[in-house]
């Protein structure tokens, strides 16, 4: 199993900047992806942006050059950076890992934190 501990949401007005951190934990040596997913109102959750082991990234279109993802190693912890927030960055962020398991992948999620975006 792995416990996922996020932090960093809240209220920013457009333009602004908020940094969410990810901390894993408990059967972590296996993991494969960490990344963070986003879920608007309305809307279907999303993959925002994603970093291997290796340190390959990837991002959804609508974010790229706003936010960078970057993974601490040795803290086992993964930061996405969001900067010239808008309004439609409004949702629900969580974060994800992938990790081999005996049949393969399997996906742990945190608890979710609120990111909203006010005009």
């Amino acid at each position: 199993q792995v416990q996922l501990v996020e932090s960093g949401g809240g209220l920013v007005q457009a333009g602004g900047s908020l940094r969410l951190s990810c901390a894993a934990s408990g059967s972590i040596s296996r993991i494969i992806v960490m990344g963070w997913y986003r879920q608007g109102p309305g809307k279907q959750r999303e993959l925002v942006a994603a970093i291997t082991t290796g340190g390959s990234t990837n991002y959804v279109d609508s974010v790229k050059g706003r936010f960078t993802i970057s993974r601490d190693g040795a803290k086992d912890t993964v930061y996405l950076q969001m900067n010239s927030l808008k309004p439609k960055d409004t949702a629900v962020y969580y974060c994800n890992v992938k990790r081999w398991g005996s049949k393969g992948t399997v996906d742990y999620w945190g608890q979710g934190t609120q990111v909203t975006v006010s005009s």
